[in-house]
């Protein structure tokens, strides 16, 4: 028995650059709340849009190295 080649498809599955604060807060799994306090002490970086808050992806990247990093200073 002959199987026909197989086709496969290329799907190009591209990553969210900017997250809902309840999006960004389930990425670090935290509450919301906690997102806010985060971006008002400027521990994350937060954008407007009209009036939607974002929060860029690489901003959540960029604070887990930083706590990585004082992890192993302490």
């Amino acid at each position: 028995m002959e199987t026909e080649p197989r086709h496969e498809r290329s799907e190009c599955v591209m990553e969210k650059l900017l997250l809902t604060p309840q999006e960004a807060a389930e990425s670090l799994g935290v509450s919301r709340s906690q997102l806010y306090e985060l971006m008002r002490r400027h521990e994350v970086v937060s954008i407007l849009i009209g009036r939607s808050r974002r929060i860029p992806a690489a901003a959540l990247r960029e604070y887990v190295q930083r706590l990585a990093e004082d992890a192993w200073v302490a």
